[in-house]
């Protein structure tokens, strides 16, 4: 199968990204231990999907598996095997101790698994999908996230749609940011270009996330575009301005 994160639709056998992003006040800050991980499956007719009374323990993971990615950035990769997972609904308890505690904590997120995505047609589908991002403008010196949505260019409240969405989800999706003003910009496309076909850190439903961090960046105008890759088909964007200013 394949890697999913968590709000990127996994099926069973995929392996599912579990992040856990730590805050103090308005920076990262680490975690002094993770225990364990309690992974639970909600029960089908539960409407209460992160009550413990209404779940089932699937698997319970040593804090030692988790990788600390960077400060108050750590991931867990959980593979969903059958028969122990299957369609529905889970959430992964994190049971921690924060520094300058004591007592352990515990920190509860919510994931789920569907099912396969099959379908079929005489002929190969045709389709597009549109590409926006925000925000446009960056002041020098600051660092954000890029954030990128993808829409599906097909008639709304129909099956297809949602088949569309969900290959905008599952896709692969890449950014790349090439100078287009500035003093003395080089002629060379190659020196211009600051970002290439780089992966989106995070992947939520619809939208991509990408840090960028203009404080080496000139002040310019930059051109943005993204490509969707998926199965054969790769869908590249129309160029976006992106501008940093002072």
């Amino acid at each position: 199968m394949s890697i999913k994160e968590r709000y990127q639709n996994p099926v069973v056998g995929d392996d599912v990204k579990l992040r856990l992003f730590v805050y103090n006040s308005n920076n990262f800050a680490d975690i002094k231990t993770i225990n364990y991980i309690d992974v639970y499956k909600v029960n089908s007719t539960s409407s209460d999907i992160t009550n413990p009374n209404e779940s089932y323990l699937v698997e319970k993971i040593k804090g030692e598996d988790v990788t600390k990615e960077s400060i108050g950035k750590y991931l867990l990769n959980l593979k969903t095997s059958a028969p122990a997972y299957t369609i529905g609904y889970y959430f992964d308890v994190w049971n921690v101790i924060f520094e300058n505690e004591e007592e352990p904590a515990n920190v509860t997120n919510v994931f789920q698994i569907y099912p396969d995505l099959f379908y079929t047609a005489p002929i190969p589908l045709v389709y597009d999908f549109s590409f926006q991002f925000r925000p446009n403008r960056l002041r020098k010196g600051s660092k954000q996230y890029l954030i990128a949505q993808i829409t599906p260019n097909v008639p709304k409240g129909t099956d297809l749609q949602r088949y569309y969405e969900n290959l905008a989800i599952r896709g692969n999706l890449k950014i790349s940011i090439e100078q287009r003003t500035g003093t003395c910009l080089p002629c060379e496309t190659d020196l211009r270009m600051i970002v290439e076909k780089a992966d989106m850190d995070y992947r939520e439903k619809l939208y991509g996330y990408y840090m960028l961090n203009t404080t080496d960046l000139d002040i310019a105008i930059y051109d943005v575009w993204f490509e969707l890759d998926f199965g054969d088909s790769v869908y590249i964007s129309d160029r976006q301005s992106l501008q940093v200013y002072n």
